[in-house]
């Protein structure tokens, strides 16, 4: 169609340019009327430079099998297409997005290599200004991308320490008081012997010991109160047997599920062949139940170091497929064990987990990096507002995806920030505490290396980010990788004309 210079000057993009510059854009380029349908599509060349005279544009990009909406506009001047041209060989001239229209739409277009040549010779400041910004910014971000990664690893190393610090310091204890009880043991071993028993009393004092131990495995825990309770039975029974310090051995055998039954029964067994056996036959119990709940103590220690470093290991992925299939669930256990360190006590974490669901194909390294900056930005949230609150991580299924949600009662997101929060270098933290890459580091992963999207729902005391990940993926390494800023989707097109970019 022809090309008016009169009209493309009424574009607040070419509004300050000369007739003659005027001119030979429109000898360059040309007018092209496209009715209802595809403009061009993500990921082909990118040949062309679009601005919009009239009409309605959408854009949109591929997520798993869905194609999400960016952004709708029927604003005249709103240009889209090769907008790095300028840039030349130095970056892939890739279309980062798709874009259709709905209506019949007029477009200016102008070959790639006339908008990167006029670029050039008529804003030769401008373009090295913006040749700057992009490499600069894209240098910088890495660079504190790495810093920032060295700050996370420092923060998750301090916050394993400690968790590892209290089980290891429990074996410790329970060590050292397990070896002291097992020596009176042997004391006490000795002085039965040698007190001239009755070997079939001793016979079956060890049954006794034997039965002890297996009721000592199957204790159940009781509330204070029951325990206090039955810690006041046990100690009026001792001390009306004459056991010495029965105050002390009591609450020994309420622990390791003893009751006044159970000593009757010992009593019984023992006054059948020697009356002044009992007090011995106590406690030489009371050192068996003693060295039972000291092993279980370590065992239970023990165990809790091991899942710490098993959720390490899955923290890392060290050893493991870096694209792999993985369950979701076991990501964020990892991650909120790693992190419980900084989430501290006062917040309370739910988890909402669908166990049903599948599994997905996934960087499960990269995914727990995401994560972490989520729960990190929750526990920030949180604690701004005080320190209490709850943070809710929940799964489930959304059509053809799976949905993990991080859920915090802060103050909000403001809507005036809400459309920015995933730029690179922005952030609401004070100087200092926060680089502004978090967000967009996790944007980058979730929809450009996995194909998923990232959204945000936020109210004060509600704030929800939700992450959506295909439950089936490309191929590895098939993500398209664009320095384009992500586009918050629910926002209004931007008032300024200059910001007016689709």
């Amino acid at each position: 169609m022809p090309c008016s210079p009169a009209e493309i000057s009424s574009l607040f993009l070419f509004e300050k340019l000369t007739p003659e510059q005027l001119g030979r854009l429109c000898g360059e380029g040309g007018v092209e009327a496209f009715e209802p349908g595809p403009v061009y599509t993500e990921g082909e060349p990118a040949t062309c430079f679009y601005v919009m005279l009239e009409g309605t544009v959408v854009l949109y990009r591929r997520v798993g099998g869905d194609d999400v909406e960016v952004s709708r506009t029927s604003q005249r001047g709103v240009y889209a297409g090769a907008m790095q041209a300028y840039l030349g060989d130095r970056v892939p001239q890739l279309y980062t997005n798709s874009m259709r229209v709905t209506e019949p739409t007029r477009f200016f277009v102008l070959p790639a290599e006339s908008f990167a040549a006029v670029m050039r010779e008529w804003f030769p400041m401008a373009a090295h200004l913006l040749e700057g910004l992009f490499f600069g910014s894209k240098n910088t971000q890495r660079a504190i991308g790495q810093r920032e990664r060295l700050l996370a690893l420092g923060s998750l190393s301090a916050g394993l320490t400690h968790e590892l610090n209290n089980p290891a310091a429990a074996a410790v204890r329970a060590t050292a008081t397990l070896r002291e009880r097992v020596a009176k043991m042997r004391h006490k071993l000795s002085v039965i012997a040698g007190g001239g028993y009755d070997p079939q009393a001793l016979t079956r004092l060890i049954e006794i010991q034997e039965r002890t131990a297996e009721l000592v495995a199957k204790a159940q825990v009781l509330s204070p109160l029951e325990a206090s309770d039955r810690e006041d039975a046990l100690g009026d029974w001792l001390d009306d047997h004459g056991i010495q310090e029965g105050w002390r051995i009591a609450p020994t055998f309420v622990q390791a599920g003893l009751d006044v039954d159970w000593l009757e029964q010992v009593a019984d067994t023992v006054a059948a062949t020697d009356t002044d056996m009992l007090p011995g036959a106590i406690g030489w119990l009371n050192y068996t139940v003693e060295t039972e709940l000291l092993m279980d103590e370590i065992d239970d220690s023990t165990n809790r170091i091991s899942r710490l470093v098993d959720a390490a290991k899955q923290y890392s992925q060290l050893d493991r497929a870096p694209f792999r299939v993985v369950d979701v669930h076991e990501l964020l256990d990892s991650t909120l064990l790693m992190l419980s360190g900084k989430i501290g006590r006062r917040i309370e974490v739910v988890k909402d987990y669908d166990r049903t669901l599948p599994e997905v194909p996934a960087y499960p390294a990269e995914l727990n990096q995401v994560w972490t900056n989520l729960v990190d930005n929750a526990v920030f949230a949180i604690n701004s507002a005080g320190g209490e609150g709850t943070l809710t991580v929940r799964t489930a299924r959304e059509g053809d995806r799976l949905l993990v949600e991080f859920r915090d009662t802060g103050p909000g997101v403001p809507p005036e920030v809400r459309g920015r929060i995933f730029d690179p270098f922005f952030t609401t933290k004070p100087v200092g505490e926060g680089t502004g890459l978090g967000l967009d580091i996790s944007w980058r992963i979730v929809v450009n290396k996995h194909h998923g999207g990232l959204h945000v729902e936020s109210v004060p005391g509600d704030t929800r980010f939700q992450v959506l990940l295909p439950l089936t993926a490309p191929e590895p390494d098939a993500e398209t990788d664009t320095d384009d800023p992500p586009s918050d989707p629910t926002s209004d097109p931007p008032s300024d004309p200059a910001e007016e970019t689709v």
